[in-house]
């Protein structure tokens, strides 16, 4: 079945495109959230929510806005965020395990291949260096536009700008 049908019943409450989305996307979504929350059981808790919402605001969705992918991803990447923001989360990750932070130190590649399911990093790879640095921490890495600025030490009015930019040159590689 084609993408667009299968997005036509998923938003008309079919439970079989339903599980078809979801058997396509859950791998992608998971990357995505893990890359944030860096812990598989929460990552793959939240993606099985983020599906759910999806479902239950499927009417929310508009081809003419982007495609299905870019949405439920977006959608993964904001409960990913708000998970990291909550109170739970916070205290349960005072006492992380040491070998996260030996991946994060040795991991020089942190555009995870499970984030790579349509390719999207070897167009990173092709943006500037500042372009590359602000998605990589904005996308891949789930930080406000604050925390980027701070990690980079540049103004966040420029964070915002570079931003906007670098989005539009992987728009224009992508069409």
């Amino acid at each position: 079945m084609k993408l667009e049908s299968l997005v036509k019943n998923f938003k008309n409450k079919d439970v079989k495109a339903f599980e078809s989305l979801y058997e396509m996307y859950k791998q992608s979504v998971t990357g995505v959230v893990f890359n944030i929350v860096r812990d598989q059981a929460i990552a793959e808790e939240i993606t099985q929510d983020v599906f759910i919402k999806a479902w239950n605001n499927a009417n929310s969705y508009s081809e003419k806005k982007g495609r299905f992918f870019t949405w439920i991803i977006n959608i993964a990447r904001n409960a990913a965020i708000d998970k990291t923001r909550s109170k739970n989360f916070k205290n349960s990750s005072k006492n992380l395990d040491a070998e996260i932070f030996v991946d994060i130190l040795e991991n020089h590649d942190s555009l995870d291949s499970k984030t790579d399911a349509i390719g999207i990093k070897n167009f990173v790879n092709k943006l500037k260096d500042t372009c590359i640095k602000v998605i990589e921490l904005l996308y891949f890495k789930g930080f406000t536009q604050k925390e980027v600025s701070e990690s980079l030490k540049i103004p966040l009015g420029t964070v915002k700008t570079r931003s906007r930019n670098c989005i539009n040159e992987l728009r224009l590689m992508l069409k």
